[in-house]
């Protein structure tokens, strides 16, 4: 897999900053949104989110100059990390691989709940995220049908909303949802569903 065929690597590409200096607050401003969005959901205060950041307000809207592109910038973000997992786990075992990448969605579902209210399925940001996640994520689950190491009778649309919905849950901690995704994916394993492969 290589970058280009990924249209969210672009876009993210072409709005992170040039400038070392720039791109350092750009990248701590994403990453304290991330936790901010994570815990509050998408009314965290954007002075928060600065100072997590460790940068003015000022800094925050030069960046980003509406909450809007603040929450597309991260959504964004969170697939381009999907995509770049994807292609690092794409030469392990591949159930290994699989799952390496289901682990990194789990994560991945937070932050996409928190800002889905703000964004629009129509947007150009949304379409990219879908087809490239879809594009990332969708080959390494037909690998590992191919390998006979997960079941043939679902597809990845299957996959991901199973994932999904165990994300929605609320659990004690991430200890108890690792767990009950983990066995949810037993089910998936070739030989350990109802169907098998």
């Amino acid at each position: 897999m290589t970058a280009p065929s990924f249209p969210i690597s672009e876009i993210v590409a072409s709005r992170r900053p040039h400038r070392k200096d720039a791109a350092r607050n750009y990248d701590a401003l994403l990453a304290a949104a991330r936790e901010a969005f994570a815990e509050h959901g998408a009314e965290a205060s954007l002075e928060d989110i600065a100072r997590r950041a460790g940068v003015g307000i000022g800094t925050l809207y030069r960046n980003f100059p509406t909450r809007r592109h603040l929450f597309e910038s991260v959504y964004a973000d969170e697939v381009n990390t999907l995509v770049r997992v994807a292609q690092e786990v794409a030469d392990q075992e591949p159930w290994e691989a699989l799952t390496a990448w289901l682990d990194r969605f789990a994560g991945y579902m937070v932050t996409k709940r928190a800002v889905r209210e703000a964004l629009n399925d129509e947007s150009e940001i949304f379409a990219a995220c879908r087809d490239s996640m879809y594009a990332a994520g969708g080959p390494l689950f037909a690998r590992a049908q191919e390998a006979g190491q997960a079941r043939r009778d679902m597809d990845f649309v299957d996959l991901l909303r199973m994932v999904a919905g165990i994300t929605a849950t609320t659990f004690d901690d991430d200890v108890q949802r690792d767990r009950v995704l983990s066995i949810a994916l037993d089910g998936v394993r070739a030989g350990r569903g109802a169907s098998g492969a």
